[in-house]
């Protein structure tokens, strides 16, 4: 591309050029053509390269270019331009820089050139280049930044389209409220119905002037103090339009050095239970704990039994919170429970553990659950602990007595114990079968068993079995 910045077209010519230079000699000719860029080409009539001046270290391969073409030492797409500047020069045409790429070994090499005659007769001209690599790598720099720039742009407005699209979408109330004045800086659609406003109609209106009179003054305090404190109990407020009680949760941010707060509203706790609930009251006092968690087994509602289980000190605190935190071990016991639930829509009896961690296996509980709803799916735990009832169990060495008592013991054994304990079922079984074949005769039924009549007498006493036959002579 042609550039006019440093040509001669335009410029005041010297008032007394002749004058000045008259006595510029030969060297002093060269000096002049050396400084005024990096390599310097003297070219004859044709295009030769007669004679180049370029520091080495810059231009290793300048050396080997005298005597060529011009056009064989720059890049195919460059010729073009060598091309033009040479009929340019042979026709007394002023000339302007032209960027050509320069054949080397290491790479290409940008280099901008003009090319001025060395007088009339086809005496040919010099060609003065400026090295364009330090520009070249600083375009470069420019254009990752700027593309940079982009992809950081583009990620941040498609960040901000899902932002949107959940703060409209979300079926709870939200506002954005300015800090310094509790002006509306935006609102969502559940907002909007909330207090009846057309959609668009709350921004920039005051927050208070939607609550009655008696408790603006509370909220003007509960927002303050959202600015400064974290974990707010919710309050209680009348709505202005028509008094119903809404509750109010809020939290302080900034942005681009300003102060906002994030105004949630949500039905009171009360009103989730209204007065004929009397299911919600037994479940919120039944000694079994109990636990209401969405699709996603995240808590709903707790009662104070399960708060109590996992130690916790509110059901407030345990509300958004994982139920996997509190109970199973870790991508196993809650995973099995929501494939049983999924194809069945309940588990019975299922014996899991309470507050497992790296260094405690947990309190062992029974867990029942129920999965209700079909657009909007619930899932419901009733959790029982047992781990007082296993301490109370018999100590026994007697292995299970039959297949059915031997798969009650997953959950509470080791894979290992219960092989073992297979083991011992099978042994056993086999040897009441072996005395039943042969009437309770021992020596008949070790033959039959592949043991000595000894190794018999031993697992009968083992197992309990020598009541079952009769003593041999």
């Amino acid at each position: 591309m042609s550039s006019r910045r440093n040509s001669i077209e335009g410029k005041l010519p010297f008032t007394s050029a002749t004058r000045h230079f008259a006595a510029l000699t030969g060297d002093a000719a060269a000096r002049l053509a050396m400084v005024s860029g990096e390599i310097a080409l003297i070219l004859d009539a044709d295009g030769r390269i007669v004679d180049v001046s370029a520091d080495p270290r810059e231009f290793p391969e300048a050396g080997s270019w005298v005597g060529r073409e011009w056009l064989d030492t720059v890049t195919i797409e460059s010729r073009p331009k060598v091309m033009e500047m040479l009929a340019g020069m042979r026709k007394g045409v002023t000339q302007h820089w032209r960027q050509v790429n320069l054949l080397s070994g290491e790479g290409d090499i940008p280099v901008r050139f003009v090319t001025v005659s060395l007088g009339a007769g086809g005496q040919g001209c010099i060609a003065i280049g400026r090295d364009m690599r330090d520009e070249a790598a600083l375009q470069q720099r420019l254009l990752q930044a700027q593309q940079s720039l982009e992809r950081d742009y583009i990620r941040l407005r498609q960040i901000e389209a899902r932002y949107r699209l959940l703060f409209e979408q979300s079926v709870e109330p939200v506002l954005i409220v300015d800090a310094d004045g509790f002006r509306i800086r935006e609102a969502n659609q559940a907002a909007h119905r909330a207090f009846h406003s057309r959609p668009g109609s709350l921004q920039g209106g005051k927050l208070t002037a939607l609550f009655a009179n008696a408790a603006r003054e509370h909220i003007i305090a509960f927002l303050g103090s959202a600015m400064v404190s974290h974990g707010l109990q919710p309050l209680d407020a009348a709505l202005a339009h028509d008094g119903e009680k809404v509750q109010i949760s809020a939290s302080g941010f900034r942005e681009r050095g300003g102060q906002f707060i994030l105004v949630r509203l949500s039905s009171p706790v009360g009103a989730a239970r209204p007065d004929a609930g009397v299911t919600v009251r037994v479940i919120e006092a039944m000694p079994d704990a109990f636990v209401l968690t969405d699709a996603a087994m995240i808590i709903r509602e707790a009662n104070a039994a399960f708060v109590e289980l996992v130690a916790a000190a509110s059901a407030e605190q345990l509300r958004g919170q994982p139920l996997g935190d509190y109970v199973g071990r870790p991508g196993i016991d809650l995973d099995l429970i929501e494939g049983q639930l999924t194809k069945h829509d309940s588990a019975r009896n299922v014996v899991t553990v309470v507050g497992a961690s790296d260094g405690f296996e947990g309190e062992p509980v029974e867990l029942s659950a129920v999965r209700t709803g079909s657009e909007q799916i619930c899932y419901g735990f009733v959790i029982r602990p047992i781990g007082r009832r296993l301490r109370d169990l018999p100590t026994t060495s007697d292995s299970p007595r039959s297949v059915e008592q031997l798969t009650e013991l997953v959950g509470r054994m080791s894979l290992r114990d219960i092989v073992r304990e297979s083991t011992d079922l099978i042994e056993r079984l086999c040897i009441e079968a072996a005395l039943e074949y042969t009437s309770n005769n021992r020596a008949s039924a070790a033959e039959i068993l592949g043991l000595s009549r000894q190794s018999l007498y031993s697992k009968l006493h083992r197992y309990g079995l020598g009541n079952m036959a009769d003593a041999e002579d």
